[in-house]
Formats: C-alpha cells, sequence, structure tokens
C-alpha cells in the first residue's frame, strides 16, 4: 500500500521509510545465441543492496510500461529514445548512460515509485529464472489503474467538502494551463530546432568563419597576441 499524508501545504505522498540510489554504470557490449545478436548490458548498484545486476535497455523499458500501466496518477518520466543505427557508437553509449542516470535518479527520489515491487524486481533479481517468474507476476497485477486507488491510505484528518473542492477545481486549472504551456513550448522550440537546421546554421556558420579570419589576424602580431584569447574565439 502506499500513504497519503497532510502536509503543511495539503496531502502528500508520505516518504519511502527506506530512502536509497542507484548507480547505472559500465555500458558493456555482449553477445548471445553465439554471436547472433549484440546488445549493450548496464552495471546497476542500488545502495541498499550494493549488489550490481546487469540490466540491458529493454529491462529498462519492461519497467517503464509496468509503470505507466501501474500509476495512471503518477508522471512517469520518458526513457531515452530508442535509436534503430548506431547503437554501439561510444558517443550514443555515453550519452544513453548519462540519461538512464537522471532517470534511476528520478525514480529512487520518488515517494511512491522505488516503492513499487516491479521496481525492486528490476534493482535485486540476479537469477534469469526468478526474473520470469518476477516479471509474469508484475503483469498480472490487477491493482493498477483506477483499481490503484484501492491500494491507499489516506490521512484519518476530517476534510472540509468544500475546501477540497476548491482545491480539485483549482488543480484542474494549473493541469489544463500547463498542459496548454507545454504544447505551445514544444512547438516553438520545435521550430526554433528546424530553422537552426535550415538558413540560421549556414549564418552561424558565416559567423564562426568570421571569428576564426579575426583569431588568424591576431596571430600575425605574435609579441601583443593572446594565445588563450584566439583559442577562446576560434573554438
Amino acid at each position: 500500500s502506499y500513504t497519503i499524508e497532510m502536509g503543511p501545504l495539503g496531502p502528500r505522498w508520505k516518504e519511502s521509510p527506506q530512502p536509497f540510489t542507484c548507480s547505472v554504470e559500465d555500458p558493456t557490449k555482449q553477445t548471445k545465441f553465439k554471436g547472433i545478436k549484440t546488445y549493450i548490458s548496464y552495471r546497476v548498484t542500488p545502495s541498499h543492496t550494493t549488489r550490481p545486476v546487469y540490466r540491458r535497455y529493454k529491462h529498462f523499458d519492461w519497467l517503464y510500461n509496468r509503470l505507466l500501466h501501474k500509476f495512471t496518477v503518477i508522471s512517469v518520466p520518458h526513457l531515452p529514445e530508442k535509436q534503430a543505427t548506431g547503437r554501439f557508437e561510444e558517443d550514443f553509449i555515453e550519452k544513453r548512460k548519462r540519461r538512464l542516470i537522471l532517470w534511476m535518479n528520478h525514480m529512487t527520489s520518488h515517494p511512491v515509485l522505488s516503492q513499487y515491487e516491479g521496481f525492486e524486481h528490476f534493482l535485486m533479481c540476479a537469477d534469469d529464472k526468478q526474473w520470469k517468474l518476477g516479471k509474469r507476476r508484475a503483469e498480472k497485477d490487477e491493482m493498477v489503474g483506477a483499481h490503484f486507488m484501492l491500494t491507499l491510505q489516506i490521512p484519518n484528518e476530517h476534510q472540509d467538502l468544500q475546501d477540497v473542492e476548491e482545491r480539485i477545481d483549482s488543480f484542474k486549472s494549473f493541469a489544463k494551463k500547463m498542459d496548454d504551456s507545454v504544447m505551445q513550448l514544444t512547438h516553438v522550440a520545435s521550430e526554433l530546432v528546424r530553422k537552426h537546421l535550415g538558413g540560421f546554421r549556414k549564418e552561424f556558420q558565416r559567423l564562426g568563419n568570421a571569428f576564426q579570419s579575426i583569431s588568424q589576424a591576431f596571430m600575425l602580431d605574435p609579441p601583443h597576441s593572446s594565445e588563450t584569447f584566439n583559442n577562446a574565439i576560434s573554438h
């Protein structure tokens, strides 16, 4: 069960009684089926057990989908996107690892998501047979969607009905405004990216060439030139 308590600003999730962190390290290229299948595995180490387990991206993806299915009232951040090509390039692997670390930090710091049994299974199960059993158990969980509400322990304090309704109306207004604003920001940012990939890109290249030209000019006057300054404007 998950507990809601009354805080100074109103109802909130009760903090996890056993907070922990989890590292995601050492992305390693591995193979199976005699080299036919190639994948990257990550060493995942929870602070409260210090015992590492090894997970592929598909395991993170499985956990993410379980979280979406189970906690429809909680915002679960996206995983880094899948990529069909270039999956084994060093830059891509490092970038994905950094994003998985950020995702994991959010999971472990969340008072509800961090206590999910499926998450615990993901962090602790090192045996393939037990992994499959726990995976099936999580997928058969009936306390999902609206049924998740049946697992909540609510505050015992008396709540004024009018105050509760006002809080709900206020949150509905906030949620709609936030959703509209994020959609607008996403649209504007996408347009800006498109422009920078097109015409703006050439303009910035011209600007960069102009700065490099200035740097080259200063290099023609060695007694008074500054290597640090030249490196900065020609970078």
